[in-house]
């Protein structure tokens, strides 16, 4: 107050001077700065925009004056002229001398001072500190915590320098208490609160970041919602309004959601004309993949358009444009689709300009186009390679957009990101049914040098196995859709679920691309050496092995090289149905490619998923089986086939299966065949949403058979010929943030005498 005051002084009792003569004109032969320490005399001159022997009216003495006054450079400014000399006294604001953050602990100083303006060794401003505590308070509140106030303070030091202290007070976090929603009759508010990003406050609040109120988030969700029943067929879905309230106490937030769902639309009649001559509209009406009848969704029509607009480019047809032109049918709520085949303007990407990488390499963002250098110019590719940019996982934020280059017939293509760290280094603790405890650590790296290559190296010491890996993946090999993978692993097992010892050392680089539109193919080699080891004897001195798994202790440790192959078909991303998907996989190995064995190994599996009941209830089959085709060489356990729980629950690892009833351990053989089917439904159990716990049922079978070609030494063996096991159990699944863990409890119905029970069990849930 003091500050404004003596400002409005010096400024009344110039102005006054200056009504008196305003047509008075001044040369200043001298000019007087005074009060400046750290800018110079010429400097303020400049500022002031009078020169020595120029003649100035009264006028622009007062716009000299304002000129300083605004340059926020000083605190005060007085201008008088004596005679032939001008007066220029100044106090000059001070500078920063450091910054500092007292009482904030939910958000670091390194992420508060990229949020302010104010810098170290600049000058002091207070209105720049004032807006600097605003956005700080901003920050705040976008992490929920809306209560948070920030006092800028100012501590003087000598040299005419300050520290600039900011005092925070965070507050509590306000959470969201509740979400809801209003006007949803296809689908529960259960359902609707797993597409969100925003989320209840659960029991794992402390941990969880987005049970908080962040507007831009609940923008987000609305988006996020809208794509939700677009993709389901319900066209005319909106959202009516989000309504958020904060309770009495203001420590939550009740927020609703008020959508209209409107009707579920299908296909109707589906065709192609072409508006271009020489193209025949008929050859591409063949490559349509949807059909009437299935649920209408914009994303199979953007599958369909980019299927056709590639078959145009291998034939030839630059400048090929598809538009879908919808016809709406109320009566039986269906949509008609007519693809039309055009040719667009001859526009052509002029340069592609990224901005904002300042650890990845361009090439890694340019990959993601299908677009070069002029090339034409495809809107929809240009949209498609912003969403692939975006599910990179390297940036925070990426924006792609088109704009007019040098010459109408030309575009320039901007990308601005944001980079996020993209690394992690993990130690924790570990537990496994088949291991047992252990301690484990691990570092990944998804973007390695900014060349978009992930390396992972972990080290896990389980009471019952040490494993130690390295991996490497290149997704562009050479600069193509081709990715080289390279996989080192060492692992030493002491199980309490065999009566040996191994010891394995495996080294495969890889190749996959692309076959089909949902196919892949993985080319590899595989080297490995392996062994298996002896246990400690018996008390009386009789060792653990029986006959046969003694033969394999005999062998040594053998080195077995081999090439092989695995074909996936995955449509759980680009099929017709969103609510139902295939995961099918096929590999063999040849082993015999030098080394000590010879052997074709082949395994098959095939996984498929349909949602029920408004997508309340999962079901899910899984198939898979193997066969060992031995020609040569020691056909040992390790070599064979053994089940674990993963593949057939109820039993121990190697629980089922041919075994060694005459050793004191009936140890388990393993076998050269198997088949495991797998049932299994997934569903809410009526608790609140933010617990994230869901119950299953499963049903199991499975077969472990066949020691062809094997030197049993004698050994008294069970189950050579194999028969099935059948099991039942319960299951609860449990998204925590730690990851998603599984609990089984299980009921073998039809098992065998010598067969090895595991009734609970705890793992992680298995992702399809």
């Amino acid at each position: 107050m003091t500050s404004l005051a003596f400002s409005l002084l010096v400024t009344t009792a110039w102005m006054i001077p200056a009504a008196q003569v305003s047509a008075q004109q001044y040369q200043f032969n001298t000019v007087n700065i005074e009060g400046n320490q750290r800018i110079g005399d010429s400097a303020i001159l400049s500022q002031a925009g009078i020169a020595r022997g120029q003649a100035v009216s009264a006028g622009q003495l007062n716009d000299a004056y304002q000129r300083l006054n605004n340059s926020g450079l000083f605190e005060s400014v007085a201008i008088s002229p004596q005679g032939g000399t001008l007066k220029i006294t100044v106090v000059e604001l001070p500078t920063i001398n450091r910054i500092s953050f007292e009482g904030n602990k939910r958000i670091k100083d390194d992420a508060l001072g990229a949020v302010i303006g104010s810098m170290s060794r600049r000058v002091f401003n207070p209105a720049t500190a004032e807006k600097d505590a605003n956005a700080i308070a901003e920050a705040y509140s976008n992490d929920g915590r809306i209560a948070a106030r920030v006092q800028p303070k100012v501590i003087k030091r000598n040299q005419n320098r300050v520290d600039l202290v900011f005092e925070i007070f965070e507050g509590d976090n306000v959470e969201i208490e509740r979400l809801s929603f209003v006007g949803n009759r296809k689908y529960s508010d259960r359902r609707l609160r797993r597409v969100l990003g925003t989320k209840q406050a659960g029991i794992f609040r402390s941990l969880v970041r987005r049970d908080t109120f962040v507007e831009d988030r609940i923008e987000f969700d609305k988006q996020v919602l809208r794509d939700f029943y677009f993709s389901r067929g319900y066209v005319d879905m909106r959202v009516n309004s989000v309504n958020a309230q904060l309770t009495e106490e203001r420590d939550g937030y009740f927020v609703g959601f008020n959508v209209q769902e409107g009707q579920q639309f299908k296909f109707g009649q589906v065709s192609v004309t072409s508006e271009m001559p020489n193209v025949d509209g008929d050859a591409y009406a063949a490559l349509i993949k949807v059909k009437p009848g299935v649920v209408y969704s914009p994303s199979l029509v953007e599958a369909d358009i980019a299927r056709l607009e590639r078959q145009a480019l291998r034939d030839g047809v630059d400048f090929m444009r598809v538009e879908p032109r919808v016809t709406r049918n109320d009566r039986d709520l269906s949509l008609d689709v007519e693809f039309v085949l055009s040719r667009g303007q001859r526009i052509f990407v002029e340069r592609i300009d990224i901005e904002g990488n300042t650890t990845t390499l361009d090439r890694v963002v340019r990959r993601q186009f299908d677009s070069v250098e002029g090339d034409p110019f495809n809107p929809r590719e240009i949209r498609q390679a912003a969403e692939r940019i975006r599910a990179l996982g390297y940036f925070e934020n990426a924006e792609v957009n088109a704009r007019e280059g040098s010459t109408p017939e030309e575009v320039v293509i901007d990308v601005d990101v944001v980079e996020k760290p993209t690394g992690s280094l993990n130690f924790g603790a570990s537990f496994s049914s088949s291991d047992g405890p252990g301690v484990a650590i691990s570092f990944a790296e998804q973007n390695f040098l900014g060349r978009g290559q992930t390396v992972n190296m972990n080290v896990s010491t389980a009471s019952e196995a040490r494993r130690y890996g390295f991996r490497f993946f290149e997704p562009s090999f050479l600069g193509r859709d081709v990715g080289f993978g390279l996989e080192l692993d060492y692992t030493e097992a002491n199980s309490s679920y065999s009566t040996y010892d191994s010891e394995s050392l495996k080294f495969q680089p890889s190749l996959s691309f692309p076959v089909s539109e949902n196919g892949r193919l993985q080319l590899r080699y595989t080297a490995e050496r392996n062994e298996v080891i002896a246990q400690d004897a018996n008390d009386d001195g009789t060792a653990f092995e029986g006959a046969a798994i003694t033969a394999d202790i005999d062998a040594g440790a053998l080195f077995s090289s081999s090439v092989g192959y695995e074909y996936s078909y995955d449509t759980r991303r680009t099929g017709l149905d969103p609510n139902a998907g295939v995961l099918f996989r096929f590999s063999q190995d040849f082993v015999g490619v030098g080394g000590d064995q010879k052997y074709i190994r082949s395994v098959a599996k095939v996984i498929g998923e349909k949602k029920f009941f408004n997508e309340e209830l999962t079901l899910r089959a899984t198939l898979e089986g193997g066969a060992i085709a031995w020609q040569s060489g020691a056909n040992r356990a390790i070599d064979r086939f053994i089940l674990t729980p993963s593949q057939l629950r109820g039993f121990e690892p190697g629980g089922i299966g041919p075994r060694d009833t005459g050793a004191t351990e009936n140890d388990t053989l393993g076998g050269n065949m198997y088949l495991v089917g797998r049932l299994e439904a997934e569903f809410p159990l009526g608790l609140p949403e933010e617990y994230g716990i869901k119950g299953g049922l499963f049903y199991d079978v499975g077969n472990l058979w066949d020691l062809s070609d094997v030197n049993l030494n004698g050994a008294t063996v069970d189950g050579e010929s194999g028969s099935f096991r059948h099991v039942v159990g319960v299951s609860l699944y449990w998204d925590t943030p730690m990851g998603p863990l599984q609990f089984n409890l299980s009921d073998a119905i039809k098992k065998e005498t010598y067969d090895r029970e595991q009734k609970f069990e705890v793992t992680l849930k298995t992702q399809f």
